[in-house]
């Protein structure tokens, strides 16, 4: 009898506070999950809710079948299209090795353009197709989304980019690239912590965003750092003509124009080129949208791919992401400018001009959101000029300077770079041996100084890798995606190369970490597969 005495005023109070706790009342995120769209009605129905609370009727799923008696039940989710769109073709296959590339990336494409929110599609020169996931991009395509974002139509290498700086040769080109060795990082993993880079960029007040907190230290160690896969810094040299100066002041570059009008004409001046992306910070924040998107998708789309999941770009959460997908475009043009700066402190020198371009990204225009995988922009800018770029074909060839001629057709895009008729593992099938390999790169990069940061070369990276440069060439020229006005010419070249020995090629015994790492590492690339995504620096 004392023991339920004692249990008896805790039973009324428990009572009391349940029956004195708050109505619950529905909040914008259960209107979403619900599939209400988040538009102009959104408040409405907040407010009627929150109407129905006020006059005690809680429970939110009897709330929202209120709701779906006043207003309606939430309009279906959007349905794959039965048929692809039209695909815009800027790309001529000859040989067997072409035509099959090109089935393949049409193949993906036509998959990809079933998905409701796109509505315009077009492929460059160097498409190639990519992963074996459903619904993916192939390198080199292009698709338009009307009020969307997706995520894996840009793929984990956001903003994947090139950056140009010119100045006056200080010394033999193989002291430069002994420079330029020690201004740039490339392998796996991030720079030292003793040894990392500031850049005003990192103190942007932008951290609080949901898609980039948590990752300033991540984007600190990655600064002044390229990664591997076919991301290169490259020296070479361009001829300063009367046609170039003539170019520039026409398209209205002015300021690029007085630079380099200093010049006799005939003078070669240097320019180192630099391409990567964002490292480890664009990934993170790919992998994230990527969640959010395929969550998004599952409310307002039905029976859509993983890899084309959009977000709406109207939304809170599109917004976010869009604004991350700004930050990370400007955290790459300042990576691109610390290899730079470091590079020209160590040969005494001073920039002339500098200019880049991005080619694997999201750009909006007006109320569209123009997906580049691998596809350099060649509209108008915004005061009617046409856009500068840089597309480079492979270590031993040109890097071309080109105007865009904003190809309505092809949706105002130019091709990256050369693109891929082989994978690497198909490439390196053809020439079994080492010593097969060695012959066949030493063959292909003959004239020019080659660096493998890693130490040893990677077939894969050679210009036999890659499609043709000269047809690349012709169909820029055939299908008017771009005027090339200057040419920087190879002199030599540093990549990634080959790491070494994986863990499994060790003698010594795995700890169980490095155990746990192999099996998280290989669960990460089965993800990245399924959903079509090239690694994160091979775009």
């Amino acid at each position: 009898i004392s023991c339920l005495d004692d249990r008896w005023p805790a039973l009324r109070i428990m009572k009391l506070e349940s029956i004195n706790q708050p109505i619950q009342q529905l909040e914008k995120h259960h209107l979403l999950a619900a599939g209400y769209a988040d538009d102009e009605q959104l408040p409405v129905l907040l407010e009627a809710a929150a109407d129905y609370a006020r006059r005690g009727i809680h429970g939110k799923k009897y709330l929202l079948k209120l709701l779906a008696r006043d207003f309606g039940e939430p309009e279906p989710g959007l349905p794959m299209r039965e048929d692809p769109l039209p695909l815009a073709e800027a790309l001529q296959a000859i040989t067997a090795e072409e035509k099959a590339n090109l089935a393949q990336v049409r193949k993906q494409m036509q998959r990809l353009t079933r998905v409701p929110v796109i509505h315009a599609a077009a492929i460059m020169p160097d498409a190639c197709p990519t992963g074996g996931g459903d619904a993916v991009m192939p390198v080199g395509g292009v698709v338009v989304a009307r009020q969307a974002i997706i995520p894996s139509a840009h793929s984990s290498d956001i903003c994947c980019s090139m950056f140009s700086t010119f100045y006056e040769e200080r010394s033999s080109i193989a002291a430069e690239l002994d420079a330029l060795t020690s201004a740039t990082r490339f392998g796996p993993s991030h720079r030292h912590l003793d040894d990392l880079v500031h850049h005003p960029v990192l103190e942007e007040n932008v951290w609080l965003n949901p898609f980039l907190h948590g990752l300033k230290d991540r984007a600190h160690a990655h600064l002044a750092d390229q990664g591997d896969g076919n991301h290169f810094a490259f020296i070479g040299e361009m001829e300063i003509t009367d046609a170039l100066l003539q170019h520039l002041r026409d398209a209205g570059y002015d300021e690029l124009f007085t630079a380099l009008a200093v010049f006799p004409l005939g003078k070669k001046i240097r320019a180192l080129v630099t391409h990567h992306g964002s490292r480890g910070l664009g990934a993170h924040v790919y992998k994230r949208g990527q969640i959010a998107a395929e969550k998004h998708t599952a409310r307002a789309g039905r029976h859509i791919p993983e890899a084309g999941a959009w977000l709406d770009a109207k939304s809170d959460v599109g917004r976010d992401y869009w604004d991350a997908l700004q930050y990370v475009s400007r955290w790459t043009r300042a990576n691109h400018e610390c290899i730079h700066a470091r590079f020209l402190a160590r040969i005494s020198g001073t920039a002339t001009a500098q200019w880049g371009n991005e080619h694997n990204f999201v750009w909006k225009r007006g109320d569209d959101f123009y997906h580049g995988k691998g596809a350099t922009p060649a509209w108008l800018d915004e005061t009617g000029r046409p856009l500068l770029g840089l597309i480079p074909l492979n270590m031993a060839e040109p890097i071309l300077l080109v105007l865009g001629r904003n190809s309505e057709k092809m949706l105002g895009f130019a091709p990256h770079g050369a693109g891929r008729n082989l994978s690497r593992t198909a490439l390196r099938r053809q020439y079994p041996g080492d010593q097969a390999k060695e012959v066949a790169i030493r063959k292909s990069t003959a004239g020019i100084d080659v660096r493998w940061y890693c130490g040893k070369p990677d077939l894969s990276e050679t210009p036999i890798a890659y499609k043709n440069a000269a047809r690349i060439r012709e169909q820029i020229e055939h299908f008017a995606l771009a005027q090339i006005i200057a040419e920087i010419q190879p002199l030599g070249c540093i990549m990634a190369g080959d790491s070494g020995r994986s863990w499994r090629d060790r003698d010594e015994e795995l700890t169980p970490k490095q155990k746990r790492q192999i099996k998280h590492r290989a669960e990460r690339r089965k993800v990245k597969r399924h959903l079509g995504c090239v690694d994160d620096d091979d775009d």
